[in-house]
């Protein structure tokens, strides 16, 4: 009996001392694991900061280069005379100093800017309200463009070197525009003035419809049956014996050979001639279109000089007045020029 008891005892024992050892090993589990699940949270919680971190640093970067982008950039354009023309903004009040730029500025939708011309400007009509200061002869008014404090002096190649150097010493930004010799070099012309003003959209606009007014000409003239013209244009006739014609490398040329006929100048081999009377009756022009008729020449006054009446233009009443403006002045109205020599030359094909 009493062995018994004992047993029972014991037994009792073992059983307790087994429930205490499986209740720490569960406590030591349990500890275990929620170290693990505070390592991970922690860890998590160190990658997320790292993660905000990182995109902090992205967003930073971001927005420098986004007001890098936003940031006005230096506009930078050569001239005619080969330097480069640097300024950190558009500039908003220009001074023209020949006629074809200031069309040019007018036609990009940069007339507001402009604020002062030279003499001869006299296109568009609102134009004639600015202020003048000069013209390509050497009388320039460099009091009367300072004064007007302009950001940008547009002269052209007609100017002399000493006189763009004299102005640029006065501290004036000053950009020559090259002369140029077909379409494609005014409409380079017109897109380089609109980048110097703040105007590429508008001027991307008008080149693309003027280039469309070109195109319309040539290909009509290339499907025109008749004959080419020998065209004699008259630009000076101060001396009737030998009056100035526009020869090969210009813009007339251009405009004249475009258009369907053939300059007879352009064989004499310069760009600006004087031709005598003998060279003219011997090349026997088939027109004769006269850009000196806003100078008071007329059709009769031609039909009047001693020894021209031999010739065919005369003989069968192809003497017409011609706009210079239009071809002379190398601004966006060249292509109405092409459009009404073509007209004058092929008058069946052109409305």
């Amino acid at each position: 009996m009493l062995k018994k008891r004992s047993f029972i005892v014991l037994l009792v024992v073992l059983v307790f001392i087994f429930s205490a050892c499986s209740a720490n090993e569960a406590v030591n589990n349990n500890t275990a694991y929620d170290n693990q699940v505070e390592n991970v949270n922690g860890s998590d919680e160190t990658a997320n900061d790292e993660n905000s971190q990182e995109d902090d640093v992205d967003e930073s970067a971001a927005e420098e280069t986004a007001v890098e982008e936003d940031a006005p950039q230096p506009i930078e354009v050569v001239d005619g005379l080969g330097k480069t023309i640097v300024l950190d903004t558009a500039a908003m009040k220009v001074v023209s100093l020949a006629p074809s730029n200031t069309e040019i500025l007018y036609a990009i939708g940069a007339g507001e800017q402009v604020i002062a011309r030279d003499d001869f400007s006299n296109f568009p009509a609102e134009a004639l309200d600015l202020p003048a200061v000069g013209g390509s002869w050497g009388n320039l008014s460099t009091e009367a463009i300072l004064a007007l404090e302009p950001d940008l002096i547009l002269a052209n190649m007609l100017y002399s070197v000493e006189t763009i150097e004299s102005l640029e010493a006065l501290g004036l930004v000053v950009y020559t525009v090259p002369n140029p010799l077909d379409f494609d070099d005014l409409f380079v012309n017109m897109f380089d003035v609109a980048k110097l003003v703040g105007k590429t959209e508008e001027a991307t606009q008008v080149i693309e419809e003027l280039q469309a007014r070109v195109d319309a000409v040539v290909v009509i003239v290339a499907v025109v049956a008749e004959p080419s013209p020998v065209v004699f244009y008259e630009l000076d006739a101060t001396d009737p014996n030998a009056p100035y014609s526009a020869g090969s490398d210009t813009y007339v040329d251009t405009i004249i050979t475009m258009a369907g006929g053939t300059n007879m100048a352009a064989a004499i081999g310069s760009s600006w001639v004087q031709i005598s009377v003998e060279e003219i009756i011997a090349q026997d022009p088939d027109m004769i279109l006269l850009g000196d008729s806003m100078f008071g020449i007329t059709i009769e006054s031609v039909i009047e000089r001693p020894g021209w009446d031999v010739l065919t233009a005369i003989q069968n009443g192809q003497i017409f007045p011609f706009n210079d403006d239009l071809v002379s002045s190398s601004g966006p109205r060249m292509v109405e020029g092409l459009e009404e020599m073509a007209k004058v030359f092929f008058p069946n094909h052109f409305e």
